[in-house]
């Protein structure tokens, strides 16, 4: 029971320095900027007025009345002028009691503040459907459960305060990615699963499994001809940070952060799934166990690469709707395929498949090697 607790106490220790590791190594990027962002409630429709578009659509403008929530503009009256000639696409229709993000932009020429309405604020709500979701995990998961809401805020450490800020100051993204990686893979292999022989063998693989999902990858990267560099959105990273992102490491990045869930999740099942079946009959060898466990992994290949490829389609379906629209600028499929935008989306569903693929027979030849020798000695 103490050896327990010692445990306990050393990686409790060892999760705070991690934390405090990531913290430290993100450099804080500071950028001036005079418009100040606020948040402030819908307390009057001034006026309101609907206006046909020349498609025939219409939308509705509004002026509105509504009280500062924060910071300067706390419990003071604000006003926001959205009646005019000006037409938003996807204006959004606001009601009484709805909490805005605004943004004050000074005016020179006036010499006066103005008020615009950057979004809804979705912060309260937000927070409300995450506290539902741990929730809802601890009660189904119980005490694993909670160990795996501490894996899942380390990782949203890692990513947040120590890949990001490194690929802003310059680092190779790639070195960056692998790196927290590294301490992702371990967190949380070794907070759902303990310290055990199960979760070493599962870290070595998934570890092994991504140095392939990097070497795939880059080499078909490579193959594809790909910048990485393929949209507006990504050229906006060259005014932050010290002005230069390596576009092709931060793909690269992304396909293995990508692949890391999936992989981890098949290769923890495999190995429980090789426990079990020498603990029903510890007398096999090794290749009967491997064989028969190897079954049970060939039917999650399909469903996780499928996974994979929907997490991708998804992200990329306002995408993949303009190709395949008739309207599309493109005029035969071989065009199509050649976009970069869309061979991206194909490689990382590629690469990161065959990653999950090999993680497979890689994560049961170990498992089923060890049990089976434990077992005989």
């Amino acid at each position: 029971m103490k050896k327990n607790k010692s445990i306990k106490y050393i990686f409790a220790s060892l999760f705070v320095f991690m934390a405090s590791f990531l913290f430290c190594s993100a450099e804080t990027v500071a950028e001036v900027n005079e418009d100040v962002v606020f948040k402030a409630r819908v307390v009057e429709i001034l006026e309101e007025k609907e206006k046909v578009l020349d498609d025939g659509s219409s939308l509705v403008q509004q002026n509105l009345k509504l009280l500062g929530l924060e910071g300067d503009y706390k419990n003071k009256d604000v006003f926001f002028y959205g009646i005019g000639d000006l037409e938003i696409i996807a204006n959004k229709q606001y009601s009484k009691g709805d909490k805005l993000l605004m943004v004050a932009s000074f005016d020179n020429i006036e010499n006066d503040y103005k008020y615009y309405v950057l979004d809804y604020s979705r912060s309260s709500n937000l927070l409300f459907m995450f506290l539902f979701f741990l929730l809802v995990l601890f009660v189904v998961g119980r005490w694993k459960g909670l160990r795996a809401i501490v894996s899942l805020f380390f990782t949203f450490l890692a990513i947040i305060f120590y890949i990001v800020p490194q690929i802003l100051n310059g680092a190779n993204p790639i070195i960056a990615t692998m790196l927290a990686c590294i301490f992702i893979i371990f967190f949380i292999i070794y907070i759902t699963e303990g310290f055990n022989i199960r979760s070493n063998i599962a870290f070595v693989s998934t570890l092994v499994s991504l140095l392939l999902v990097v070497g795939i990858s880059s080499l078909f990267v490579f193959w594809g001809g790909l910048t990485g560099a393929f949209n507006e959105d990504v050229f906006i990273l060259l005014s932050i940070g010290d002005g230069f992102v390596n576009f092709k490491g931060l793909l690269l990045a992304g396909i293995i952060i990508g692949a890391l869930g999936v992989i981890d999740d098949i290769i923890i099942s495999q190995i429980v799934t090789v426990e079990q079946i020498v603990e029903a009959n510890p007398h096999q060898r090794w290749k009967e166990v491997f064989k028969k466990a190897n079954k049970v992994g060939v039917s999650h290949i399909s469903s996780m690469t499928n996974t994979l490829f929907l997490a991708y389609a998804g992200a990329s379906l306002p995408l993949l709707i303009l190709f395949v629209s008739p309207d599309n600028p493109f005029s035969s499929f071989e065009q199509i395929i050649s976009n970069e935008a869309i061979s991206t989306e194909i490689i990382r569903a590629l690469s990161g498949s065959i990653g999950i693929v090999l993680s497979v027979p890689l994560s049961t030849f170990l498992a089923s090697w060890w049990f089976t020798y434990k077992k005989n000695i």
